[in-house]
């Protein structure tokens, strides 16, 4: 799981689950609309930061992913893996766009 916490009060806002192993990377892009994870699972996900709610399930990587970054218009997710492969994914479809 990974949690959302409000960084002025300290509480926790909302637990974003579906990783069925530990989260080892998270990011939002650069409107703080969408939060992005990366996990040991071998999966990303891409969440709503409005409703906390996972919107796209990233697969195809065969390890784990330890990291994970937006581009900056928001619309490509990179992601990094145990496999020794980067890939390259459309962030509204969870499309693989690209393996590097």
């Amino acid at each position: 799981t990974c949690m959302l916490w409000d960084a002025v009060n300290g509480k926790c806002l909302a637990t974003l689950t579906g990783h069925e192993d530990e989260v080892l990377d998270v990011c939002f892009d650069y409107t703080g609309q969408l939060i992005a994870t990366a996990s040991a699972d071998g999966t990303a996900r891409i969440y709503s930061s409005a409703s906390q709610k996972c919107i796209t399930k990233l697969e195809g990587h065969e390890g784990e992913i330890s990291k994970i970054c937006f581009n900056p218009q928001g619309s490509r997710v990179l992601t990094g893996s145990a496999d020794k492969t980067s890939r390259l994914w459309d962030a509204s479809t969870g499309q693989c766009l690209q393996v590097l």
